[in-house]
């Protein structure tokens, strides 16, 4: 089976609207989980490990707004990407969605081929940063044996 895109979690208290979002991911390639509202995408987060997370505003016990700032705030969550998508579409409320540090901000209604363009652009780049931490990671450890001095004798480093 082919490898994911990525995978997403998606929060929305109306059960079409997170059924709408999780099935075109899906059908995209994602791995889609998803949160009835923003504690238990909390709640949640932890086990799933999500690349991006779409996120309404508007929504009980824990709204958009204090999810995506806890989310910001948490080291363990501060490197996913967060995709606002809500019926809000003052100007006022993109402003404190920049501020709070989201990466995407998507009116209701949307268009699902948009939301897809912008939710693969954030897995892609939020796994390629992981690579590229992994990456850096294992070039930091350096293979056994390996040395970066130069020889004693040519005075030449390793694969020159």
């Amino acid at each position: 089976m082919a490898q994911a895109l990525g995978r997403v979690l998606v929060v929305d208290d109306d059960e079409v609207i997170r059924q709408l979002i999780a099935v075109n991911l899906t059908l995209e390639g994602f791995d889609v989980a998803t949160a009835v509202d923003g504690q238990d995408c909390l709640d949640k987060v932890a086990a799933i490990d999500p690349d991006v997370i779409t996120l309404d505003v508007m929504m009980p016990r824990l709204d958009g707004w204090v999810t995506a700032g806890q989310l910001r705030r948490n080291p363990q969550t501060s490197r996913i990407r967060v995709v606002l998508i809500t019926a809000r579409a003052q100007e006022d409320d993109k402003d404190r969605g920049r501020e709070i540090g989201v990466d995407a901000y998507l009116t209701k209604p949307f268009d699902p081929g948009e939301m897809i363009r912008v939710v693969r652009a954030l897995a892609g780049a939020a796994t390629s940063e992981a690579r590229e931490a992994e990456d850096a990671a294992k070039a930091q450890a350096g293979a056994p044996g390996e040395t970066s001095e130069p020889d004693n004798e040519t005075g030449q480093l390793p694969g020159d």
